[in-house]
């Protein structure tokens, strides 16, 4: 089982790897958006932001996210890690329902380019 820091850290290799996006998951990476990602099995929640291309985790919260966020994320920690790694795709995960995603229509859209 992923542990918080492993999140932490896999939320910061995310956050790089939005920043040398190019094209149209470019354009997505640059959303302005409030961004919250609850780890079910640590239930613990990363909340912060999309801006300016990256991802900025300000806090980091006990049990599911408390306000909610215009783009929200819930999985496991292992699936996070294996997600950034590579090791699992998005689409995959979310079809499986091992990934939920929620975000208005139009940032689902634009999100898609990205994931």
């Amino acid at each position: 089982m992923a542990t918080i820091e492993e999140c932490r850290t896999a939320l910061r290799k995310l956050s790089d790897t939005m920043g040398g996006a190019e094209g149209d998951a470019r354009d997505a990476a640059t959303l302005e958006r409030s961004v919250s990602c609850h780890i079910t099995d640590l239930d613990v929640t990363f909340a912060g932001r999309m801006t300016g291309g990256r991802l900025e985790v300000a806090e980091t919260l006990p049990g599911p996210p408390r306000e909610r966020a215009q783009i929200r994320l819930a999985m496991a920690g292992d699936d996070l890690l294996a997600l950034v790694d590579g090791g699992l795709h998005f689409a995959t995960a979310w079809g499986k329902g091992r990934v939920r995603l929620e975000a208005s229509l139009l940032d689902l859209l634009r999100l898609r380019k990205l994931l």
